[in-house]
């Protein structure tokens, strides 16, 4: 299978940014005991590299690794001399698609347009994060620009939540991408990593329920 196939399957990406890295440790332990299997770290968080290298190792198998907002090729190269499974950007740059495609690394980079959206599939890139969807419109939004392109993978990313995870889904997500949403800050500065396991535990069950009615 795929990255591609098992983003579709377990459908939720979550997000860490900017998280210390013993505190990051944490969360990703909390997550994946949760059953989360996506891990999008980002290139603005303090040792990112040295992260990617080590869950990769901890976790092996039960965790896929990517690195996130990989905003020029030399984060890409950095990122996939880590071990980065996958990429992901805020925005739509056709040398990180590119540099990714050559190393057989998926990226899916950040668009809000149906431009951007076509243009990021003729570079090469697999699926594209709409970023970000909840200032854009959310659920409705996605509905909308999935009627002409519906043939496109769409990773909906920004202001996803337990809140609206099965709308945003209905509406047509190939998956989801949640930072603060599930890797609350206040429950990390808290130590409070039970928290985020037990919202975790919540989502991957929503996904489970949503695959058996549909």
């Amino acid at each position: 299978m795929t990255v591609l196939e098992q983003l579709n399957k377990e459908k939720i990406m979550a997000m860490i940014r900017g998280v210390h890295p013993d505190a990051a440790d944490r969360t990703v332990e909390a997550l994946a005991q949760g059953g989360i299997r996506f891990i999008e770290v980002t290139t603005n968080t303090e040792g990112v590299y040295a992260l990617i290298e080590r869950w990769r190792k901890t976790y092996d198998r039960d965790l896929i690794v990517g690195a996130g907002t990989v905003l020029d090729v030399e984060m890409a190269k950095q990122a996939i001399a880590s071990g980065a499974q996958f990429m992901v950007s805020p925005n739509l740059d056709e040398e990180v698609i590119a540099y990714g495609a050559m190393h057989h690394i998926d990226v899916y980079p950040g668009v809000m347009t149906p431009t951007e959206i076509v243009r990021a599939i003729k570079f090469g890139a697999k699926a594209v994060k709409v970023f970000p969807t909840g200032s854009l419109g959310g659920a409705s939004y996605l509905k909308e620009i999935r009627g002409p392109l519906n043939n496109i993978p769409m990773i909906a990313s920004g202001s996803v939540g337990l809140n609206n995870i099965r709308e945003i889904l209905h509406a047509g997500a190939f998956a989801v991408g949640m930072g603060g949403s599930l890797v609350k800050r206040e429950w990390i500065e808290s130590g409070n990593f039970s928290a985020i396991q037990r919202l975790a535990k919540e989502l991957v069950h929503v996904v489970a329920e949503e695959r058996a009615t549909h």
